[in-house]
């Protein structure tokens, strides 16, 4: 499955119109699948909601690393397929984060920090949805934890500790080693994927 990830090294805000149909070829001229890959804050204007659960609630975070994921192999667009491939993404990142020593909790498509034995802390915001020819994934994951809702406890990456103890300055995450992790997550997304259809190819129908 041939799917195209740009990284942007622009830092612009995700208020919810990145989910829209095409926005890849629209803005960077990229055809097909594709990954867009940036980091920015995050504020979603109500007329860009998708969630029916999300309406009058805020929904921001001062920093956050953004994935838009939109897929064009099934027509018409298929919201089941779309909601299970963002599960598969959210799988995906508690494994990567299982892999540098941090454990989490998956609850659905949010995946939470199990702080201190005391209380679990959000650490991603994620819909999948569908236009009239592809299926769109948005998953934010916070950085810090900074300008969130009050009515949310929530943690970011650069907030960890390598016990997950505690919130202090010796983080497994920053600045320079980000994108590193960002491709990690795009490649094995992509991979996982990839062997699917693959099994799909040597597979010998009854």
């Amino acid at each position: 499955m041939l799917i195209t990830h740009k990284h942007l090294d622009e830092n612009f805000e995700y208020d919810g119109s990145q989910i829209a149909q095409s926005w890849a070829f629209k803005s960077f001229g990229i055809k097909g699948s594709s990954i867009i890959t940036w980091i920015g804050s995050m504020n979603i204007f109500p007329e860009n909601l998708k969630d029916f659960e999300d309406i009058g609630l805020e929904i921001k975070s001062d920093k956050m690393v953004h994935f838009i994921i939109e897929h064009f192999d099934q027509q018409p667009a298929n919201l089941r397929l779309a909601y299970m491939r963002q599960r598969l993404f959210v799988m995906i990142l508690r494994e990567e984060l299982a892999k540098k020593g941090f454990e989490s909790i998956r609850n659905g498509d949010d995946i939470y920090i199990d702080f201190n034995a005391n209380s679990l802390k959000k650490l991603t915001v994620s819909i999948a949805t569908v236009s009239a020819s592809s299926m769109k994934i948005h998953i934010g994951i916070n950085l810090t934890s900074v300008d969130t809702p009050d009515d949310v406890d929530a943690i970011g990456l650069f907030e960890l500790d390598v016990d997950n103890s505690n919130i202090g300055d010796n983080n497994n995450f920053n600045e320079n080693n980000l994108l590193d992790f960002i491709n990690e997550l795009v490649n094995s997304y992509i991979n996982e994927l990839n062997d699917i259809e693959l099994d799909i190819s040597k597979t010998n129908l009854l």
